[in-house]
């Protein structure tokens, strides 16, 4: 049986005879280059006419003729303007080129090891556990990846506006893929597809400083009642918030639940240094210096987003990574005084 042939929407165009008639031979020459080089970039990248057509500023009808060679207008300006769209596209692919790519997870450094046994003491018992950590120093990598690896894992980031209870709730319905419209409803309905999903279900709630008490104490409800694993997740404040209040019988249910707690509000020295290492910096007073960098508040944050700078001021110089590229890159963010 001879097999159905396939077209692609990219394929080179033959003008009209009107349209070559219509326009200068250097502006078809013209439309011939550029349309060959959107024709290359669209296929590299995927997109669709349409998408294109956007990306140009174009409206679609206009672009769909400029493109077929059937367009009778002005077509300099529409040429000017693929032309415009051509360059900034393939400045910002060779800016992002450029870019260097931070190391990929780590799961052999402590604080790794640390949050991924937690989690998995969780989602095993199952059990309500509390995460904080440092800023910078990888949780969220962390809760990310055990997510990619374990099954009936789900991962929710919370923020400001999420932070009531149904907000909360409507954040957690979508990581579950729960369709409920009626929000007296939706409890109900997570706590059912946590049940569907049986044993070893475990709900990661990350950024959980945003949350009000009500809303925490709702996933002390989905613990107690459907038997899943829960990890609150956050920084310092998630922490201190129940250490130091005593009083409301939510805060001494919560207390009382909870089976295990890692606080760890400045990173290991080890891991900085490994996370250094791993960016392949070797000169020692580099190194120093990185070392240095990843001890203040962000940790591997700071260390990634100095060295990244770092390379780049490097490239600009066509010189290697050098202590002077680090310390121009901690003055170009000009975070001392926030870090």
């Amino acid at each position: 049986m001879q097999k159905p042939v396939t077209t692609t929407p990219w394929e080179f165009p033959t003008p009209a005879a009107d349209f070559v008639a219509k326009h200068s031979e250097e502006d078809v020459d013209r439309w011939r280059s550029l349309v060959a080089r959107v024709i290359e970039i669209a296929g590299a990248q995927g997109w669709t006419k349409a998408e294109v057509a956007r990306r140009c500023g174009i409206p679609d009808g206009t672009f769909s003729q400029v493109l077929s060679g059937k367009y009778l207008g002005l077509l300099a300006n529409q040429l000017t303007m693929i032309s415009r769209w051509i360059e900034a596209t393939e400045e910002s692919a060779s800016m992002v080129a450029s870019i260097p790519v931070s190391p990929e997870f780590n799961p052999r450094l402590r604080i790794a090891q640390e949050i991924l046994e937690t989690l998995t003491w969780a989602q095993l018992c199952p059990d309500l556990v509390m995460i904080t950590v440092g800023a910078g120093m990888g949780k969220t990598a962390a809760c990310e990846h055990f997510t990619r690896t374990r099954p009936h894992v789900y991962h929710a980031t919370m923020y400001e506006s999420a932070a009531s209870v149904h907000g909360m709730l409507t954040e957690l319905a979508a990581e579950l893929e729960v369709q409920q419209n009626n929000p007296a409803k939706l409890a109900r309905a997570i706590g059912a597809k946590l049940t569907r999903t049986g044993a070893g279900t475990l709900l990661i709630v990350d950024e959980a400083q945003h949350l009000t008490d009500g809303a925490v104490n709702q996933l002390r409800y989905f613990c107690d009642v459907h038997k899943c694993g829960v990890a609150i997740v956050g920084n310092e404040e998630v922490y201190r918030r129940f250490k130091d209040k005593t009083e409301g019988r939510s805060y001494a249910q919560i207390k009382r639940r909870i089976g295990k707690t890692l606080r760890r509000p400045a990173p290991y020295p080890a891991d900085v240094k490994a996370y250094v290492a791993s960016w392949g910096v070797t000169d020692p007073d580099c190194v120093k210096f990185l070392l240095g960098v990843g001890m203040k508040d962000g940790a591997l944050g700071q260390v990634e987003k100095t060295a990244k700078m770092a390379t780049m001021l490097a490239i600009g110089d066509g010189e290697p990574l050098a202590l002077k590229h680090l310390q121009a890159a901690w003055r170009n963010r000009d975070v001392e005084d926030i870090a």
